[in-house]
């Protein structure tokens, strides 16, 4: 917070909120790194252009969408713009909560929606067809490795890896440099931490959480098949502390060179070719690996949401046009640099040249993985609702986190795979139950 405050162009605790008047408008925002740029851009660019004062509350991801929730369910107007992903949007939109925005965003001609990445603009659109949120940045996943290391020792990465040939990879990689694990993966409790990639697993490898008609399948042979994979990778292969990393452990991990390869975000790439990284140039990127299906990367978008209470609709799109456009992405690129752009979501910043000087290790592999994704079919099945790395369904978040806390437990070897699928099983039957009565 401390750091929020010192970065933002105004900061303010959720208890000072109010409004100030037509030209000030609250926005909730999760405490990522291209959140924190924006906050130093905000003031001097925004700000000074409009008029329009923005006081940000900027809060830990699961902190964030507690508040979010809050406030957007009661619709009491405190915040008029919040930070959400495509997860939660369908769902606020479905329940009420949320502006539509397609219509603002046809009549801004500098906006361009038509720009937006297929995957994405569809991941923010409702069942009634309308556009309800506009993206920041978007991702999807992929595999990210060390090209030296792999050349070194006399191997090659595959165009299209799949999972058995990463495993076997990774027992090569492992000790290849002193202190060097062949792999990291999110191991770390959590329907936004170690669910997503394990889910991801556990599509191409045939599995699903929920059969089209609401039948669980967490402790199905594929979905067992899937996480004993992944739990016997990491206890093999993984980095230290696998139960305890997540996403910021595991680029830690890549960028002081104690993994050889990460399979995570496709918004990792930046941080990894960012002059504070150890490993900037080193590092090969391939599509997210493979088994049954012939593609597995996720796609996930933070995104800007305005809340249908509040008083101050046009400032908050006026906020959202800046932050979300092409313009504020060249900003980012010629004051903190190419890397940092929040990239993932428009199709002419990979037609940028300045980007693509920068960025053009990753930027091919990251287009080419948010295209590629099928929130709507990702597996091998029909599924019951929408989502990659997620069921988007709102009991998921919880479900998701429940059933991570026994896999991590099973990856830190206190108990067997089977053991925590048949308890996650349980679970899930739970959530299944609910729907099949309706």
């Amino acid at each position: 917070m401390a750091v929020s405050l010192a970065l933002g162009g105004c900061y303010r605790g959720a208890g000072a909120l109010g409004n100030e008047g037509r030209d000030t408008i609250n926005v909730l925002m999760v405490n990522n790194p291209q959140m924190a740029d924006l906050q130093r851009l905000t003031a001097e660019h925004f700000t000074k252009s409009t008029g329009i004062k923005v006081n940000y509350t900027v809060l830990p991801e699961d902190d964030l969408r507690d508040k979010m929730s809050q406030d957007f369910s009661s619709q009491a107007g405190q915040y008029d713009v919040a930070s959400l992903s495509n997860y939660e949007t369908p769902i606020y939109a479905r329940n009420g909560w949320l502006t539509p925005l397609g219509d603002r965003a046809a009549r801004d001609t500098g906006y361009d929606q038509a720009d937006l990445l297929a995957p994405v603009r569809k991941s923010l659109t409702a069942a009634d067809g309308k556009v309800y949120a506009q993206p920041f940045y978007g991702e999807s996943s992929f595999l990210m490795y060390r090209k030296d290391v792999l050349r070194d020792l006399g191997l090659t990465m595959p165009e299209k890896p799949t999972w058995k040939q990463v495993a076997a990879l990774a027992a090569k990689l492992d000790g290849a440099r002193p202190g060097m694990k062949g792999i990291c993966l999110r191991g770390q409790p959590g329907w936004g931490q170690l669910a997503a990639p394990l889910t991801s697993v556990v599509n191409t490898f045939g599995g699903t959480w929920f059969t089209k008609d609401w039948q669980a399948r967490v402790n199905s042979p594929e979905f067992t098949a899937a996480t004993r994979f992944y739990v016997g990778l990491l206890r093999t292969h993984g980095q230290a502390g696998a139960p305890q990393a997540g996403y910021t452990e595991c680029l830690n991990d890549m960028q002081q060179g104690k993994v050889a390869m990460w399979y995570d975000a496709t918004a990792g790439a930046g941080s990894l070719e960012s002059g504070e990284s150890k490993v900037a140039g080193k590092v090969g990127y391939a599509p997210a690996p493979v088994e049954r299906t012939a593609s597995s990367g996720w796609l996930y978008t933070w995104a800007w949401g305005v809340q249908k209470a509040s008083t101050h609709q046009d400032a908050a799109w006026k906020f959202i046009s800046w932050a979300s456009g092409k313009d504020y992405e060249r900003l980012v690129g010629e004051q903190l640099g190419w890397s940092k752009v929040p990239a993932g979501k428009r199709a002419s910043t990979y037609r940028d040249p300045e980007y693509l000087r920068h960025s053009g290790a990753f930027a091919a592999a990251t287009k080419n993985a948010i295209s590629s994704a099928r929130p709507d079919d990702p597996g091998v099945q029909p599924r019951p609702a929408p989502g990659i790395q997620f069921v988007g369904i709102p009991e998921f978040s919880d479900l998701g986190t429940k059933v991570s806390h026994e896999v991590s437990s099973a990856i830190a070897g206190r108990q067997s795979v089977t053991d925590a699928l048949d308890k996650s099983q349980r679970l899930a039957a739970e959530v299944a139950r609910a729907y099949q009565e309706r």
